[in-house]
């Protein structure tokens, strides 16, 4: 249980913060980097949820619940260490990304093939979605980059990768299946 009754520690004033594990680490460290990205995505999620229909807002619920457990797994280093610490961190668990995998299958059964690049847009709950698509890609190359350098959970990798893709179809769903899609006319604007 978190219970958290004072909000500020001063502990960080000088630039550094503490990981799962309490060691100190610098806040532009790789791997703070990584896990405020997908907090940073979770507030965005939020948005979203603002403007979506009941059973995607269902769905979004989901998705932060799992961008705090990608938090608690990223903000853990040394998952070799799993195994003797005396209570065992959250971590990602591949049945989060079957979730998404058959949730997308899911969405796009209802959507016609694209033939065109969309653009970002349409309707509100699109555009967030298009925004929570490019910060989960975003959010996924910072733990990739992590990965060349520490130890990263496979898992937390493989949900970010399928996230961006249940975000596009999402934005999709969210204009009237694709019905409201804003297509990409490529050299539109060329004199």
């Amino acid at each position: 249980m978190v219970v958290l009754n004072k909000i500020y520690t001063r502990t960080g004033d000088d630039g550094d913060t503490a990981l799962g594990n309490g060691a100190r680490v610098a806040k532009h460290s790789m791997r703070v980097t990584a896990y405020g990205t997908t907090d940073e995505l979770n507030a965005i999620v939020g948005l979203a949820r603002l403007h979506v229909s009941p059973e995607m807002d269902a769905q979004l619920a989901r998705v932060q619940n799992d961008l705090f457990d990608m938090g608690a797994d990223l903000c853990t280093p040394d998952m070799e260490k799993d195994a003797e610490r005396e209570y065992p961190p959250l971590r990602m668990a591949d049945s989060q990304t079957k979730r998404l995998e058959n949730e997308i299958d899911a969405m796009n059964a209802r959507l016609e093939p694209l033939r065109s690049f969309i653009l970002p847009g349409g309707s509100a709950a699109s555009a967030y979605l298009h925004q929570c698509r490019t910060v989960a890609r975003r959010a996924e190359r910072h733990l990739v980059y992590l990965a060349t350098m520490e130890s990263v959970n496979p898992a937390a990798v493989k949900y970010l990768n399928r996230l961006s893709d249940w975000f596009f179809v999402a934005a999709r769903i969210a204009n009237d299946d694709g019905k409201s899609d804003v297509l990409w006319v490529p050299g539109a604007n060329r004199d």
